[in-house]
């Protein structure tokens, strides 16, 4: 796909809604299809293992592998939105050299993580008060998760070069064979072989390793811009000093979301077993709500950024208030969803009745508040869009995780129980998208007036 031909044109000349939707409805179900795999695990160590296994896949490792690997998820999402403006500003040479430096970047970072999370993240799992009877499972799956860490980094930025220029179908694809050729691994692996939560971890890698290989074929075979060359696969500082300027922000602010959780989650390993394998099995069905959501803000961004590098301003305004629509919308019909269905979907990870009601006390908890993220997404996936990166950083950071930390620390010794810990949630969610609403209305003007001026 050229830079001028009428696929683009949907973007920066069409209905923003389309545009929107374009984007949207791939990035749905690849985000559906990715979380599939940790779900899969849990439901099948869940059903086939024990509730030891379940709170071994999820809980402290889940959370910890979020941490290090959101990291980087951040600045895909820089490099996502600096190959998007370039290709919506028809800069096919730059646009070339951000897709080689993305790619260098993904594997000297996962080689990083991938040495960090075998040596030093059992000692992590065990210093977040992680249950005895657990640890063993837990060391075995992260440990053999970070050996397939590249691949999983490859497919990650690849994807979001595709949908960077416009395609978000080929990573659908791609997601769903490896992510149904995962359900058949971990069938074998566990079900059949009986390998507990190293068989799930296992197939985890082989269907990342099939993902990647997919994705690199596509960026290789092109004749397009952002053509894949093994040769050039190096860094150009021009490009990853914009990379960080916009990727490492959002890599700081989700490692903070992550470091928060970790708190959180070292917390609720304090309530016993019980509470550890709910907050797992709930962490998955609410799971359904931020992969809307992120995939709606992944959409926001990369439409804006085609159109401000395009100088279209006008329509960036446009889609803040479609986006908003949109947003509300979906969140008020998911929270009522997963408000009601709740107790039918954590029967697919146990039927410990202990378990169950934790479950079930925590989604009637916190479903409802969900709404009360909504116009942080919008509003900073529209602001990294346009290239601004640094201050929504901070808003986050103060408004969610330090906060929450506070909360936690202070509130939960006077109000000790689940419910306080819960509560930093809708809290800091609340306070943070103050903030943000507060921030661009004062900021839009001057933004859009400094865009038009470059």
């Amino acid at each position: 796909m050229k830079p001028n031909d009428k696929r683009m044109n949907q973007i920066t000349d069409g209905s923003i809604t389309k545009a929107l939707m374009l984007f949207f409805f791939p990035i749905l179900f690849g985000t559906f299809f990715q979380q599939l795999y940790n779900t899969t695990d849990a439901v099948i160590v869940g059903q086939f293992v024990s509730k030891e296994a379940l709170g071994a896949v999820g809980g402290a490792t889940g959370t910890l592998i979020n941490l290090l690997v959101g990291f980087f998820t951040g600045l895909s999402s820089g490099a996502s939105v600096v190959i998007a403006q370039y290709y919506g500003g028809k800069k096919e040479k730059e646009t070339s050299h951000a897709v080689h430096t993305a790619i260098a970047l993904s594997l000297v970072g996962g080689l990083i993580l991938m040495v960090f999370g075998i040596g030093f993240t059992p000692s992590i799992i065990k210093a977040m008060h992680t249950p005895e009877e657990i640890l063993p499972l837990a060391t075995t799956y992260i440990r053999i998760y970070f050996v397939g860490i590249i691949p999983n980094l490859l497919y990650n930025m690849g994807s979001a070069i595709l949908r960077a220029i416009g395609d978000s179908k080929r990573p659908l694809y791609f997601l769903i064979i490896s992510c149904l050729t995962n359900i058949g691994l971990d069938l074998l692996f566990v079900a059949l072989f009986r390998m507990g939560t190293a068989g799930v971890a296992i197939a985890t890698i082989l269907s990342q390793f099939i993902s990647s290989l997919l994705v690199l074929r596509v960026l290789m075979k092109t004749d397009d811009c952002y053509r894949l060359k093994l040769s050039e696969i190096k860094f150009r500082s021009y490009v990853l000093k914009r990379i960080f300027y916009l990727g490492l922000p959002a890599g700081i602010q989700s490692s903070m979301y992550a470091i928060s959780n970790v708190i959180i989650q070292s917390f609720v390993n304090d309530f016993g077993i019980d509470m550890v394998a709910a907050w797992t099995a709930y962490g998955k069905i609410d799971c359904f709500f931020w992969m809307m959501i992120n995939a709606l803000g992944i959409a926001i961004a990369t439409v804006v950024g085609q159109n401000y590098g395009a100088l279209k301003m006008d329509r960036v305004k446009r889609c803040v208030k479609v986006s908003l629509y949109i947003a509300f919308g979906m969140s008020i019909g998911m929270s009522l969803l997963l408000y009601f269905t709740s107790p039918l979907l954590l029967r697919l990870f146990t039927d410990d009745v202990a378990v169950l009601k934790n479950g079930i006390m925590m989604a009637h908890y916190l479903v409802p508040t969900f709404l009360t993220y909504v116009t942080i997404e919008v509003l900073v996936s529209t602001l990294r869009g346009c290239g601004i990166s640094i201050i929504p950083m901070i808003m986050t950071c103060c408004g969610i995780c330090a906060l929450r930390i506070v909360w936690i620390y202070a509130a939960t010794p006077i109000w000790p129980g689940i419910n306080t810990v819960l509560t930093s949630y809708p809290l800091t969610w609340t306070v943070t998208s103050i903030l943000f609403v507060i921030y661009y209305l004062t900021q839009r003007k001057k933004m859009y007036t400094i865009a038009v001026a470059k």
